[in-house]
């Protein structure tokens, strides 16, 4: 299952470390990713892909929305599909 990702706070170091642990944990690949800086806000979107037998949609949101706390940043994690229709014209 594809989806998007996005990661918005205050810079701190470890932010994509994080993240990217949480996936791991939870068996997902990361597909691409971006990031950039603006002033001292941070701003990641990715696409991974999620394996359901490993961890659920629901299981991996939990994990990253955790460990989007433990750092201060806000993790939000949308099916690919449902992102794609939000911006759909």
């Amino acid at each position: 299952m594809k989806c998007v990702i996005s990661v918005l706070g205050k810079d701190t170091t470890g932010i994509v470390a994080e993240v990217a642990v949480a996936l791991r944990e939870c068996g997902a690949n990361i597909d691409d990713i971006s990031q950039t800086l603006l002033g001292d806000i941070f701003s990641m979107t990715m696409i991974v892909t999620l394996r359901p037998e490993v961890a659920d949609f629901n299981a991996v949101q939990e994990r990253l929305t955790a460990a989007g706390e433990s750092i201060g940043v806000q993790v939000t994690l949308q099916r690919e599909d449902v992102f794609q229709m939000m911006y759909k014209i």
